[in-house]
């Protein structure tokens, strides 16, 4: 009996020492391993704290191979005339007359175009806004804007007696240059000579214009 229990006192002793030495092998990798780890989620954390950070105005980074804002109080005038094209379209309503008052409907033209694209004159450090509201005016094209210091821009309201929300929550003004929505507002957009400005209005946050969130970084300014 006595030789049963020293077996089984010995047989837990070995287990004991075979079960320190593994747990004391592997310790140190272990930690090891934490650290990496630990270090990993710090990088990502500092990559996405990098993509998402804004500026004093709300502007995530812009891509590098996009122009960046100018705010438009820094903007330098200079004499010098340049051209760009510009447009209006609410082609997008087109196919969403179910969404409209019945008297907006009246207001969509028939092929879209509030404006046709059109060769314009601008001065160097001109921005897409000041385009926009000086053709307005010379069109005699309804225009209703908003300064939003928040922003640093002016918001567009209303073109063509349309305006944001008149169709659906998603619904509103954005505008691109040369094919890309600028995610920040159109007064911090300075132009260059040969830009294409266009106005679109959108149904469902860009999305149906080509400018959804992965596209933007654009903005409805």
């Amino acid at each position: 009996m006595r030789k049963n229990i020293w077996k089984l006192l010995l047989c837990f002793c070995l287990m004991g020492i075979l079960l320190l030495s593994v747990g004391c092998g592997k310790g140190e990798p272990i930690k090891e391993t934490a650290v990496e780890q630990q270090t990993e989620i710090v990088e990502i954390t500092e990559e996405t704290k990098s993509k998402t950070e804004v500026d004093q105005y709300q502007t995530e980074p812009t891509p590098a191979d996009k122009p960046q804002p100018v705010e438009p109080q820094k903007a330098e005038m200079e004499d010098t005339e340049m051209h760009c094209t510009i447009s209006i379209s609410c082609s997008s309503l087109l196919e969403n007359t179910n969404l409209l008052d019945e008297e907006k409907i009246e207001l969509i033209p028939s092929d879209g175009w509030v404006l046709k694209p059109m060769e314009v004159v601008f001065h160097e450090g001109e921005n897409v806004f000041h385009v926009l509201q000086r053709v307005c005016k010379q069109q005699k094209i309804h225009l209703e804007f908003m300064d939003v210091p928040l922003y640093n821009s002016a918001y567009i309201e209303g073109i063509h007696n349309l305006y944001e929300f008149d169709a659906g929550d998603l619904s509103g003004w954005m505008y691109q240059v040369n094919g890309w929505f600028p995610n920040y507002g159109c007064s911090r957009y300075q132009l260059q000579d040969g830009d294409v400005i266009q106005w679109v209005y959108t149904c469902d946050l860009g999305n149906d214009v080509g400018g959804g969130y992965s596209a933007r970084n654009g903005a409805t300014e």
